[in-house]
């Protein structure tokens, strides 16, 4: 469907269907309302590209993921939200985790996208952020922290003291660690910062052995924990750095033979949906996942209407939600021995 479709419908010539369509004055009310009508009984919809040509803009914020996981799947939530009420559309691009490498996909998808599709970015974990898009841009839980562009994250570091501080509080000495390689997200090295500075501060030390890194791909989160689990002293409780990690810890731990939380607890990071949905539900430490997509927005929405953002970078608090995948370490220090189906009561999330 066409503006010419548009325009023989209605009687009109293109360019008095152009004017409606841009608000600009010298056609009479009637033929308005005669344009809108034809314009909504056809469907008609101009191009998004053709509107930037014409006007420079075309109210649609781009929000950039690597693929679509629970963590971004709920980021969009947040931003959604955030546009409603707005003149701005949104557009979700992902490349579905394929391509010729992991490194830099931002830079590619913001070239296809600046100065045709979107007026904006939200960047969802970019690798880099020396991105010259020549549009506004706001990065969530960037690789290589803050820098120029404005950023929202969580409080990592903390979130792995709290997600480290609770199984020790339940007695658990050998603490195993499922992060992600060196190379990765920031907050990986944050969450794993704060498992070492929880296990200092208790005076445990570190044991290497206990502390692996795993990919993306399913596989290597499920051998890294089939070699944990398969020491010879393996971990009685594990700390994995996001909730998809974690529930596959469960799911291997149980196809090994033990029981969750009975011979192995497991506490993740995140609190996605589907976290509340495992049996046994997962305990994990909760990043307000959907605030921070909504934030992202508001932020680049002040940049969009030539505005500075109140704050450049914003850190959100992290908090345990306990549910039953964790219990007490039987004949713990200074724990009773609980019965296999001891639980842990669950905390409401707010």
């Amino acid at each position: 469907m066409t503006i010419r479709h548009v325009a023989e419908r209605a009687g009109v010539s293109v360019a008095t269907v152009s004017k409606v369509l841009n608000d600009r004055y010298g056609v009479a009310a009637a033929t308005v309302d005669r344009v809108r009508e034809v314009i909504e009984e056809l469907g008609y919809e101009s191009s998004l590209v053709a509107r930037s040509l014409r006007n420079h803009r075309t109210n649609v914020i781009g929000v950039l993921v690597w693929d679509i996981e629970p963590f971004s799947a709920e980021l969009l939530k947040g931003a959604a939200g955030a546009i409603r009420g707005t003149d701005y559309e949104l557009v979700v691009y992902a490349g579905g985790g394929k391509g010729s490498g992991r490194l830099g996909w931002e830079r590619r998808y913001l070239s296809r996208l600046s100065g045709t599709l979107i007026d904006g970015a939200v960047m969802v974990t970019p690798t880099v952020l020396d991105v010259d898009s020549g549009s506004p841009v706001v990065a969530v839980d960037p690789h290589s922290g803050r820098e120029t562009v404005p950023t929202v994250d969580a409080d990592n570091l903390q979130g792995g003291r709290i997600a480290t501080d609770h199984l020790i509080g339940l007695g658990h000495r050998r603490i195993g660690f499922l992060g992600r390689p060196p190379r990765d997200l920031e907050s990986g090295p944050l969450r794993e910062a704060g498992y070492r500075a929880a296990l200092a501060d208790a005076g445990i030390p570190v044991d290497p052995q206990l502390v692996r890194a795993a990919g993306y791909d399913e596989s290597d989160v499920r051998n890294a924990v089939h070699d944990l689990l398969s020491l010879p002293e393996r971990p009685t409780a594990i700390f994995a750095a996001n909730d998809v990690s974690a529930i596959s810890t469960m799911e291997v731990a149980m196809a090994m033979g033990l029981r969750v939380p009975g011979d192995l607890s497991v506490i993740g990071f995140d609190n996605v949906p589907e976290s509340m949905m495992t049996e046994p539900a997962l305990t994990t430490v909760e990043q307000p996942i959907q605030l921070m997509g909504r934030l992202a927005v508001e932020m680049l929405l002040e940049m969009l209407a030539g505005r500075e953002p109140a704050q450049r970078h914003v850190r959100l608090p992290t908090r345990l939600v306990t549910r039953a995948s964790c219990a007490p370490l039987p004949g713990g220090p200074g724990l009773p021995d609980l019965a296999d189906d001891a639980r842990l009561p669950v905390q409401p999330r707010s």
